[in-house]
Protein backbone atom coordinates (compact mmCIF):
# COMPACT_ATOMS: atom_id res chain seq x y z
CA UNK A 1 0.00 0.00 0.00
CA UNK A 2 1.21 3.45 -0.84
CA UNK A 3 0.60 6.41 1.51
CA UNK A 4 0.55 9.65 -0.45
CA UNK A 5 1.67 12.87 1.23
CA UNK A 6 -1.04 15.32 2.29
CA UNK A 7 -0.73 18.07 -0.36
CA UNK A 8 -2.85 21.03 0.75
CA UNK A 9 -4.65 22.76 -2.11
CA UNK A 10 -4.22 26.48 -2.72
CA UNK A 11 -6.87 28.60 -1.09
CA UNK A 12 -7.87 32.24 -1.21
CA UNK A 13 -5.68 34.63 0.82
CA UNK A 14 -6.92 35.71 4.20
CA UNK A 15 -8.18 39.15 5.18
CA UNK A 16 -5.76 41.98 4.55
CA UNK A 17 -5.60 45.72 5.26
CA UNK A 18 -3.54 46.51 2.16
CA UNK A 19 -6.61 47.05 -0.11
CA UNK A 20 -7.85 49.68 2.34
CA UNK A 21 -4.47 51.41 2.27
CA UNK A 22 -4.47 51.29 -1.53
CA UNK A 23 -7.95 52.89 -1.63
CA UNK A 24 -6.80 55.63 0.76
CA UNK A 25 -3.81 56.32 -1.49
CA UNK A 26 -6.04 56.64 -4.58
CA UNK A 27 -8.33 59.06 -2.73
CA UNK A 28 -5.32 61.15 -1.69
CA UNK A 29 -4.17 61.30 -5.32
CA UNK A 30 -7.56 62.53 -6.55
CA UNK A 31 -7.86 65.08 -3.73
CA UNK A 32 -4.26 66.20 -4.16
CA UNK A 33 -4.75 66.92 -7.86
CA UNK A 34 -7.26 69.58 -6.83
CA UNK A 35 -5.72 70.83 -3.58
CA UNK A 36 -1.98 70.25 -3.51
CA UNK A 37 0.63 68.31 -5.49
CA UNK A 38 2.28 67.34 -2.19
CA UNK A 39 -0.86 65.47 -1.15
CA UNK A 40 -1.00 63.79 -4.58
CA UNK A 41 2.62 62.61 -4.31
CA UNK A 42 2.07 61.25 -0.80
CA UNK A 43 -1.08 59.48 -2.00
CA UNK A 44 0.79 57.94 -4.93
CA UNK A 45 3.49 56.64 -2.58
CA UNK A 46 0.86 55.12 -0.26
CA UNK A 47 -0.99 53.52 -3.19
CA UNK A 48 2.17 51.98 -4.69
CA UNK A 49 3.38 50.69 -1.32
CA UNK A 50 0.04 49.10 -0.37
CA UNK A 51 -0.54 47.70 -3.87
CA UNK A 52 2.89 46.04 -3.82
CA UNK A 53 2.26 44.35 -0.47
CA UNK A 54 -1.29 43.43 -1.50
CA UNK A 55 -0.02 41.67 -4.64
CA UNK A 56 2.72 39.94 -2.66
CA UNK A 57 0.28 38.54 -0.13
CA UNK A 58 -2.21 37.50 -2.83
CA UNK A 59 0.37 35.60 -4.88
CA UNK A 60 2.37 34.10 -2.04
CA UNK A 61 0.66 30.67 -2.24
CA UNK A 62 1.29 30.46 -5.98
CA UNK A 63 4.90 31.63 -5.87
CA UNK A 64 6.04 29.16 -3.21
CA UNK A 65 7.05 25.82 -4.75
CA UNK A 66 5.69 22.79 -2.87
CA UNK A 67 8.22 20.70 -1.00
CA UNK A 68 8.77 17.33 -2.60
CA UNK A 69 7.91 14.51 -0.23
CA UNK A 70 8.69 10.89 -1.01
CA UNK A 71 5.61 8.70 -0.59
CA UNK A 72 5.76 5.97 1.96
CA UNK A 73 5.31 2.52 0.43
CA UNK A 74 4.41 -0.75 2.07
CA UNK A 75 4.53 -4.11 0.42
CA UNK A 76 1.20 -5.80 -0.34
CA UNK A 77 0.54 -9.47 0.03
CA UNK A 78 1.37 -11.27 -3.16
CA UNK A 79 3.23 -8.32 -4.60
CA UNK A 80 6.52 -9.27 -3.18
CA UNK A 81 8.79 -6.32 -2.38
CA UNK A 82 7.74 -4.19 -5.40
CA UNK A 83 6.04 -0.92 -4.30
CA UNK A 84 3.04 0.58 -6.11
CA UNK A 85 2.77 4.37 -6.55
CA UNK A 86 -0.31 6.17 -7.75
CA UNK A 87 0.55 9.04 -10.07
CA UNK A 88 -1.51 12.25 -9.87
CA UNK A 89 -1.33 15.23 -12.20
CA UNK A 90 -1.69 18.62 -10.49
CA UNK A 91 -4.20 20.75 -12.38
CA UNK A 92 -4.75 24.53 -12.33
CA UNK A 93 -8.11 25.25 -10.76
CA UNK A 94 -10.54 26.60 -13.37
CA UNK A 95 -12.22 28.84 -10.80
CA UNK A 96 -8.93 30.62 -10.14
CA UNK A 97 -8.38 31.14 -13.87
CA UNK A 98 -11.88 32.55 -14.35
CA UNK A 99 -11.49 34.82 -11.33
CA UNK A 100 -8.16 36.23 -12.56
CA UNK A 101 -9.53 36.71 -16.08
CA UNK A 102 -12.62 38.52 -14.80
CA UNK A 103 -10.61 40.84 -12.56
CA UNK A 104 -8.12 41.61 -15.31
CA UNK A 105 -10.80 42.31 -17.91
CA UNK A 106 -12.72 44.47 -15.42
CA UNK A 107 -9.59 46.48 -14.60
CA UNK A 108 -8.89 47.00 -18.32
CA UNK A 109 -12.44 48.17 -19.04
CA UNK A 110 -12.40 50.43 -15.96
CA UNK A 111 -9.14 52.02 -17.07
CA UNK A 112 -10.41 52.60 -20.61
CA UNK A 113 -13.50 54.35 -19.23
CA UNK A 114 -11.95 56.22 -16.30
CA UNK A 115 -8.68 57.59 -17.73
CA UNK A 116 -10.25 59.63 -20.59
CA UNK A 117 -12.95 60.99 -18.26
CA UNK A 118 -10.37 62.10 -15.70
CA UNK A 119 -8.28 63.60 -18.48
CA UNK A 120 -11.16 65.74 -19.76
CA UNK A 121 -11.97 66.88 -16.21
CA UNK A 122 -8.47 67.66 -15.01
CA UNK A 123 -6.36 68.51 -18.06
CA UNK A 124 -8.05 71.86 -18.92
CA UNK A 125 -6.93 73.26 -15.56
CA UNK A 126 -3.27 72.73 -16.48
CA UNK A 127 -3.13 73.17 -20.27
CA UNK A 128 -2.72 76.51 -22.01
CA UNK A 129 -3.03 78.52 -18.81
CA UNK A 130 -0.48 81.13 -19.79
CA UNK A 131 -2.28 84.48 -20.13
CA UNK A 132 -2.26 86.11 -23.52
CA UNK A 133 -0.46 89.42 -23.87
CA UNK A 134 -2.56 92.55 -24.40
CA UNK A 135 -1.19 95.51 -26.34
CA UNK A 136 -2.38 98.67 -24.56
CA UNK A 137 -0.94 101.02 -27.16
CA UNK A 138 1.93 103.52 -27.14
CA UNK A 139 3.39 105.06 -24.01
CA UNK A 140 1.79 108.39 -24.94
CA UNK A 141 -1.63 106.96 -24.01
CA UNK A 142 -0.69 107.21 -20.32
CA UNK A 143 -0.15 110.69 -18.87
CA UNK A 144 2.44 111.01 -16.11
CA UNK A 145 1.07 110.39 -12.58
CA UNK A 146 -2.53 110.11 -13.81
CA UNK A 147 -4.81 107.09 -13.59
CA UNK A 148 -6.71 105.74 -16.58
CA UNK A 149 -9.28 102.96 -16.88
CA UNK A 150 -8.15 100.37 -19.44
CA UNK A 151 -10.83 97.93 -20.62
CA UNK A 152 -9.64 95.04 -22.76
CA UNK A 153 -10.34 91.43 -23.75
CA UNK A 154 -7.98 88.90 -22.20
CA UNK A 155 -8.79 86.41 -24.99
CA UNK A 156 -10.58 87.99 -27.98
CA UNK A 157 -11.62 84.56 -29.27
CA UNK A 158 -13.83 84.10 -26.17
CA UNK A 159 -15.65 87.38 -26.65
CA UNK A 160 -17.05 89.55 -23.87
CA UNK A 161 -16.74 86.82 -21.25
CA UNK A 162 -12.98 87.54 -21.22
CA UNK A 163 -13.41 91.32 -20.73
CA UNK A 164 -11.18 92.75 -18.00
CA UNK A 165 -10.54 96.17 -16.47
CA UNK A 166 -7.32 97.61 -15.08
CA UNK A 167 -6.61 100.90 -13.34
CA UNK A 168 -3.27 102.09 -14.71
CA UNK A 169 -1.00 104.93 -13.64
CA UNK A 170 2.26 105.89 -15.34
CA UNK A 171 4.82 106.63 -12.61
CA UNK A 172 7.55 107.99 -14.90
CA UNK A 173 10.90 106.67 -16.13
CA UNK A 174 13.32 104.78 -13.89
CA UNK A 175 16.70 103.10 -14.26
CA UNK A 176 14.85 99.87 -15.13
CA UNK A 177 12.54 101.50 -17.65
CA UNK A 178 9.08 103.10 -17.45
CA UNK A 179 7.25 102.37 -14.19
CA UNK A 180 3.53 101.60 -14.06
CA UNK A 181 1.00 100.82 -11.37
CA UNK A 182 -1.52 98.37 -12.86
CA UNK A 183 -4.34 97.46 -10.48
CA UNK A 184 -7.01 94.85 -11.17
CA UNK A 185 -10.60 95.93 -10.52
CA UNK A 186 -11.43 92.54 -8.94
CA UNK A 187 -12.21 93.03 -5.25
CA UNK A 188 -10.10 90.86 -2.95
CA UNK A 189 -13.21 90.06 -0.90
CA UNK A 190 -15.61 88.24 -3.24
CA UNK A 191 -14.47 89.40 -6.68
CA UNK A 192 -16.94 92.25 -7.29
CA UNK A 193 -15.82 95.03 -9.68
CA UNK A 194 -14.14 97.83 -7.73
CA UNK A 195 -14.98 101.41 -8.77
CA UNK A 196 -12.85 104.58 -8.55
CA UNK A 197 -13.83 106.94 -5.74
CA UNK A 198 -13.69 109.98 -7.98
CA UNK A 199 -14.79 111.39 -11.32
CA UNK A 200 -14.43 109.38 -14.53
CA UNK A 201 -13.83 111.56 -17.64
CA UNK A 202 -15.94 109.61 -20.12
CA UNK A 203 -15.82 112.50 -22.63
CA UNK A 204 -12.09 111.82 -23.07
CA UNK A 205 -12.49 108.15 -23.97
CA UNK A 206 -9.86 106.82 -26.36
CA UNK A 207 -9.97 103.60 -28.36
CA UNK A 208 -6.72 101.85 -29.19
CA UNK A 209 -6.74 99.90 -32.47
CA UNK A 210 -4.90 96.75 -31.48
CA UNK A 211 -5.51 93.14 -32.44
CA UNK A 212 -9.08 91.97 -31.77
CA UNK A 213 -11.82 94.16 -30.27
CA UNK A 214 -9.21 96.69 -29.13
CA UNK A 215 -8.64 98.56 -25.87
CA UNK A 216 -10.63 101.43 -24.37
CA UNK A 217 -8.80 104.01 -22.23
CA UNK A 218 -10.69 106.56 -20.10
CA UNK A 219 -8.98 109.09 -17.77
CA UNK A 220 -10.15 109.23 -14.17
CA UNK A 221 -9.30 110.95 -10.86
CA UNK A 222 -9.51 108.46 -7.98
CA UNK A 223 -8.96 111.08 -5.28
CA UNK A 224 -10.45 108.80 -2.63
CA UNK A 225 -8.88 105.60 -3.95
CA UNK A 226 -11.16 102.75 -4.95
CA UNK A 227 -14.25 101.21 -3.41
CA UNK A 228 -16.35 98.08 -3.82
CA UNK A 229 -20.09 98.80 -4.16
CA UNK A 230 -21.06 95.29 -3.04
CA UNK A 231 -19.76 95.05 0.54
CA UNK A 232 -17.96 98.33 1.21
CA UNK A 233 -14.34 97.30 0.72
CA UNK A 234 -12.03 100.31 0.38
CA UNK A 235 -8.54 100.63 -1.13
CA UNK A 236 -6.05 103.46 -1.49
CA UNK A 237 -4.38 104.46 -4.76
CA UNK A 238 -1.72 101.76 -4.33
CA UNK A 239 -4.41 99.10 -3.90
CA UNK A 240 -3.91 98.63 -0.16
CA UNK A 241 -7.02 97.72 1.81
CA UNK A 242 -8.09 100.61 4.03
CA UNK A 243 -11.52 99.43 5.23
CA UNK A 244 -14.11 96.72 4.84
CA UNK A 245 -13.92 92.93 4.54
CA UNK A 246 -11.16 92.38 1.90
CA UNK A 247 -8.31 90.21 3.19
CA UNK A 248 -5.51 91.74 1.13
CA UNK A 249 -4.64 94.43 -1.38
CA UNK A 250 -5.91 94.56 -4.97
CA UNK A 251 -4.28 92.21 -7.46
CA UNK A 252 -1.86 93.71 -9.97
CA UNK A 253 -0.84 93.05 -13.57
CA UNK A 254 2.67 92.50 -14.82
CA UNK A 255 3.74 94.42 -17.92
CA UNK A 256 6.53 94.99 -20.40
CA UNK A 257 7.54 97.74 -22.80
CA UNK A 258 7.92 96.49 -26.37
CA UNK A 259 9.15 99.01 -28.95
CA UNK A 260 7.57 101.91 -27.11
CA UNK A 261 4.24 100.12 -26.55
CA UNK A 262 2.83 99.04 -23.21
CA UNK A 263 2.02 95.32 -23.10
CA UNK A 264 -0.04 93.88 -20.25
CA UNK A 265 0.94 90.39 -19.02
CA UNK A 266 -0.41 88.07 -16.32
CA UNK A 267 -1.87 89.00 -12.94
CA UNK A 268 -0.54 88.29 -9.45
CA UNK A 269 -1.82 88.80 -5.93
CA UNK A 270 -0.51 91.33 -3.43
CA UNK A 271 -0.54 91.16 0.36
CA UNK A 272 0.31 94.85 0.81
CA UNK A 273 2.32 97.67 -0.74
CA UNK A 274 4.87 99.81 1.11
CA UNK A 275 5.61 103.18 -0.47
CA UNK A 276 4.07 104.70 -3.57
CA UNK A 277 4.56 104.87 -7.33
CA UNK A 278 7.92 103.82 -8.74
CA UNK A 279 9.35 103.47 -5.19
CA UNK A 280 6.65 101.08 -4.01
CA UNK A 281 7.72 97.79 -2.41
CA UNK A 282 5.17 95.21 -3.54
CA UNK A 283 4.69 92.05 -1.45
CA UNK A 284 3.73 89.84 -4.39
CA UNK A 285 2.36 86.29 -4.40
CA UNK A 286 0.99 83.79 -6.91
CA UNK A 287 -2.46 84.78 -8.14
CA UNK A 288 -5.06 83.69 -5.56
CA UNK A 289 -8.83 83.72 -5.52
CA UNK A 290 -11.01 86.36 -3.86
CA UNK A 291 -11.20 86.04 -0.09
CA UNK A 292 -8.01 83.99 0.10
CA UNK A 293 -5.18 85.01 2.41
CA UNK A 294 -1.76 84.93 0.78
CA UNK A 295 0.48 85.55 3.79
CA UNK A 296 0.61 84.70 7.48
CA UNK A 297 -0.75 81.57 9.14
CA UNK A 298 -4.10 82.00 7.38
CA UNK A 299 -2.40 81.49 4.00
CA UNK A 300 -1.37 77.96 5.00
CA UNK A 301 -5.03 76.89 5.18
CA UNK A 302 -5.66 77.34 1.46
CA UNK A 303 -4.81 74.85 -1.33
CA UNK A 304 -1.95 75.32 -3.72
CA UNK A 305 -3.11 77.20 -6.79
CA UNK A 306 -2.95 75.47 -10.20
CA UNK A 307 -0.51 76.93 -12.73
CA UNK A 308 -1.65 80.15 -14.39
Amino acid sequence: MTLEPNNDQHHLPGASLWPIGFAIGVVCILVGIVLSWIVAVVGAAIAVFCATLWIRDSTRDFSEAPTAVEPETRPQPGDGDAPRADEEVERYDRNVFLEASTLGLGALIGGIITVPALGFMIAPAFIDQHPKKVDLGPLSNFPLNQFVIATFFRDPTLGRVSARTAYIRYNGPTDKGPSFTMLSNRCAHLGCPVQPNGPVLNNQEKRVNTVGPGVTIIPMIPAGGFGCPCHGGQYDQEGNRTAGPPVRALDRFEYEINHGRVVLLGAYSVAKVDGTGANAEIHAYTLAGPGQHVDGPEGWLYPVQPPH
